[in-house]
């Protein structure tokens, strides 16, 4: 009567709850014997994406010790185009940042030291943000740092694809005949003897010796 009692009210019984654990059980099988396929197919597909090489096209127009540099056409502060090509004939330092990298900002004033003591000889600065908010967020930053170089507005990273940049702060130095002479990761002190003296050196060679070098 006792057992008869609890079927009679509706308890199940232990065969039932194992029942409905082994149906759950093999649920969650079915689940992962469908997904698990789709998660390995996903992260081949994810890898072979990620491995592929760049278009030789891409990798033709990354600036490389010795050769050219892509031209490239950038507003400044007042909107006004500036354009690489325009400085053929001149030593380019070309800075690329950003206003939230610390080491960008630890920097900066060595940049400024630089270009006030060679600027009135002929070298030429240029700081390129990729800040997305534009001059909103960098004629402030400029302005508090009193920052007297020229600074152009990349919103849209085409420094990034033209030079394959990574990460900020990347330096170029760029010869007169618009040769790169050396690519810098990583801030340094721009207004060090040594530096100054490299910088010295490329404006006191003829560009016809650059271009042989």
């Amino acid at each position: 009567m006792g057992a008869g009692g609890d079927m009679a009210n509706g308890s199940p019984s232990t065969e039932t709850m194992s029942s409905g654990s082994a149906e759950k059980g093999h649920s969650w099988g079915m689940i992962l014997l469908w997904v698990a396929p789709l998660i390995v197919v996903l992260g081949f597909f994810a890898y072979y994406w990620m491995a592929q090489p760049l278009p030789p096209d891409t990798i033709s127009e990354l600036p490389r010790l010795g050769q050219p540099v892509a031209n490239f056409s950038l507003p400044n502060l007042h909107g006004r185009i500036v354009s690489l090509s325009s400085l053929k004939g001149k030593v380019v330092f070309l800075n690329v940042w950003a206003t939230w990298c610390q080491p960008c900002i630890d920097e900066m004033p060595t940049i400024q030291r630089l270009h006030d003591q060679l600027q009135p000889r002929g070298l030429e600065v240029l700081a390129v943000s990729l800040d997305p908010l534009g001059a909103q967020i960098v004629a402030p930053f400029v302005n508090k740092y009193g920052l007297s170089f020229p600074v152009l507005l990349d919103a849209k990273s085409q420094i990034q694809k033209l030079y394959g940049t990574t990460g900020v702060p990347e330096s170029f130095i760029i010869d007169k005949t618009g040769r790169l002479v050396e690519k810098v990761v990583g801030p340094r002190d721009w207004a060090h003897p040594n530096m100054l003296t490299m910088f010295e050196q490329l404006m006191a060679a003829p560009p016809a010796l650059q271009q042989r070098g």
